[in-house]
């Protein structure tokens, strides 16, 4: 594998650490609050015109009276100098996924505005209020969507009953459910419940629409992916990267795990072909039963491109790039030897080369990868990058650091000087003051190198001492990279005074699988001696931190690392912040839903390896608690369930140990409503500060 010198570039970038500009000069401006970050705009979903001189993309605005957030299209003349974006889409109905027809006449995109979601599409013009006109009356919610390259035909996602001939059926079935007087609900099989959800027996399947002149669907939508039992897209976080159409029209390819009763313990997504007029879909990746997803026909159609793990049943496994030939069925790894896992991609126009996103040493850039040597380069530098899309000759894409919420970006293919398209945030973040940022490494477990951020609170002083919150990322397989989070964002802790601090622990992405990897079976080891290791180091490093005064924080693993702190370094901590957080591995498998995550990360099933399962339990060490702990739980976490957010609060209550249960009935495993947002951070922040000061 060639791997480019951009890449040693970044990892230099990456270890000298990268401050933010972002920190405004006025002396009036105010500490960046919680208040701030649920008022902020959010950019998703960037969508570049065909001849690159229009770029779409989703703009989330918080409802604050209606206590939600709302989307809509906005659009940006690329090829005008000094442009300002404009909304396309009406502010009275949400609107998101926009696509451009392969002419650039029309931009299609999913809008409420008729009562339900169904297809939209708009001609954008010069007209600044452009009409807008539906493209699918379906009786049922449209999920994901695409248009086929000849705008003869519209792919849309549904949730269908399998046994029903129609549509209409479905929704006929779901009337009379609630109508019915009893409401007990009859499993024979799991999932039961998933993320957030109760399973009502409906499947995501892959529907195909003819569209008329006037750009209409109409006739009987043609179910495309042979009633297989699965989703399509992936539920609950897949989306329309799950299926792609050919050049040509003909056919469409799409990923779908099609387990059966071995669902909850299956990572088998396969790859289909089917032709998209209808019939039986056939498998092109059998052969492996590991992860096959995201296919993306080149632009000429002869080869598709796909990610793919090697080892089953783990979720976190690196996904590699895999290049399948259309006419002899010939797979081609491509990046098997670069050590990174990609995270999404997609073709140049050209077919010579693809664009990759994937973490680097705390980092996320955009790589370009040959087509054909599977040479990669990173065309970005520091930050995130959430979302791109290629254009003929540049790729637009958003972008966001630890002290900057996204923007929109365009970069040569051959990377150089980005230049920023929006500043959508600007006049709020203009008057407040954030805090800077900094990575560093220390040596961590078995002295190999670990890295982390440091946040400052604005205005620091040097010569003074601020308290420390310490957060701990969850996944386990995740990072608490260089990016804006707006669950666990640093800029809100530093804006109350706090200096933060970041560790990628062993078991973090983006410093090779093998660091990924180490933290399975060991979930209390590495990882917590790195945290130790790091927090020695990060107080030697800064001395403005104050190590007598440091609280913990996590959620999902980072509050499963509270509950293990709580009885392996009950002394080291002011205070702890645990956040739907496992509390009892061993019980936790019997209730969580996606079973393939304990039995990897255990070595089987709980009754077959209950020793794995017991090596690292929380519940084992209360004996030992003594740290002043706030525990906060999601009612519709199906993860980690409820019960284990109420054991930890039992626990501390009947030790007596001073302690706060947060519970909020109608969130999962994360706090996404506004008020209920601000709710966490204050609440969270009045916990710290009653201890941590």
């Amino acid at each position: 594998m060639i791997v480019d010198r951009s890449l040693v570039a970044l990892a230099l970038l990456a270890a000298a650490g990268w401050s933010s500009a972002a920190a405004p000069t006025q002396d009036s401006a105010q500490a960046f609050s919680v208040q701030d970050l649920v008022r902020l705009d959010r950019i998703t979903e960037p969508a570049i015109s065909p001849d690159g001189k229009r770029l779409a993309f989703t703009v989330r605005s918080t409802d604050m009276d209606a206590n939600k957030g709302r989307t809509g299209i906005w659009l940006l003349e690329t090829s005008k100098r000094g442009a300002s974006p404009r909304r396309i889409t009406d502010r009275a109905a949400n609107a998101t996924a926009a696509e451009w027809s392969a002419d650039g006449r029309f931009l299609y995109f999913l809008s409420n505005r008729g009562g339900s979601m169904q297809v939209w599409r708009v001609a954008p013009g010069s007209d600044t209020s452009p009409v807008a006109s539906q493209v699918t009356k379906l009786p049922l919610d449209v999920g994901s969507f695409r248009v086929s390259p000849k705008a003869d035909r519209v792919l849309v996602s549904l949730d269908v009953f399998l046994d029903c001939a129609n549509i209409a059926c479905t929704k006929q079935r779901l009337d009379e459910i609630n109508k019915a007087p009893a409401t007990g609900v009859l499993y024979q099989r799991m999932f039961v419940r998933h993320w957030d959800a109760w399973s009502d027996g409906r499947r995501s399947q892959l529907f195909a629409m003819a569209l008329d002149a006037d750009g209409v669907a109409a006739g009987t939508p043609v179910n495309l992916t042979g009633g297989i039992d699965g989703d399509v897209p992936s539920k609950p976080f897949g989306g329309r990267e799950d299926y792609a159409i050919s050049p040509d029209g003909s056919q469409v390819a799409f990923s779908v795990r099609a387990a059966g009763a071995a669902e909850p313990w299956s990572t088998n997504f396969d790859v289909y072909l089917g032709s998209t007029a209808g019939g039986a879909p056939r498998n092109l990746t059998e052969d492996n039963p590991a992860w096959d997803g995201q296919p993306a026909f080149s632009p000429d159609g002869t080869q598709l491109a796909y990610v793919a793990m090697d080892r089953p049943g783990f979720e976190a496994d690196r996904f590699h790039l895999v290049v399948l030939d259309m006419k002899t069925g010939a797979k081609r790894p491509l990046t098997q030897d670069w050590d990174r896992s990609i995270a999404s991609f997609a073709w140049a126009h050209d077919g010579k080369s693809l664009f990759a996103t994937a973490d680097h040493l705390g980092q996320r850039p955009l790589w370009t990868v040959d087509a054909a040597t599977g040479r990669t380069s990173a065309i970005t530098a520091a930050g995130e990058v959430e979302g791109f899309s290629v254009g003929a000759k540049s790729v637009f894409y958003s972008l966001s650091n630890l002290a900057n919420p996204a923007d929109l970006y365009a970069v040569g293919f051959g990377g150089g000087k980005a230049k920023q398209l929006t500043h959508i945030n600007q006049d709020t973040l203009a008057q407040r003051k954030l805090g800077d940022y900094e990575q560093f490494s220390f040596p961590g477990w078995n002295n190999e190198t670990v890295y982390g951020y440091v946040v400052q609170p604005p205005g620091l002083k040097r010569d003074q001492k601020y308290p420390v919150a310490l957060v701990v990322h969850g996944g386990p397989e995740g990072s608490l990279s260089n990016i804006w989070h707006w669950r666990w964002n640093a800029q809100a802790l530093a804006g109350a005074g706090y200096g933060v601090v970041l560790i990628d622990f062993h078991g973090s992405t983006g410093y090779g699988q093998a660091f990924t990897d180490s933290i399975s079976g060991d979930w209390g080891g590495k990882p917590l001696q790195d945290l130790k290791l790091g927090v020695a180091a990060a107080l030697k490093q800064y001395a403005w931190l104050d190590g007598d005064h440091m609280c913990a924080l996590g959620g999902s693993y980072g509050g499963y690392m509270m509950n293990w702190i709580a009885g392996q370094w009950p002394d080291r901590f002011k205070c702890i912040v645990s956040h739907d957080g496992v509390f009892d591995t061993r019980a936790m498998y019997y209730s969580t839903e996606e079973l393939w995550f304990p039995e990897r990360e255990n070595g089987g099933p709980e009754y077959s390896n209950p020793a794995a399962y017991a090596k690292h339990n929380p519940v084992d060490y209360v004996s030992q608690w003594k740290t002043p702990m706030l525990v906060i739980q999601g009612g519709l976490d199906f993860r980690i369930p409820e019960a284990e957010g109420l054991s930890v609060f039992t626990a501390l209550q009947r030790r007596g140990i001073p302690s706060e249960f947060l519970y909020f009935p109608n969130e999962n495993h994360w706090v996404l409503k506004p008020a209920d947002s601000i709710q966490w951070y204050d609440t969270v922040i009045a916990w710290l500060n009653r201890w941590d000061r």
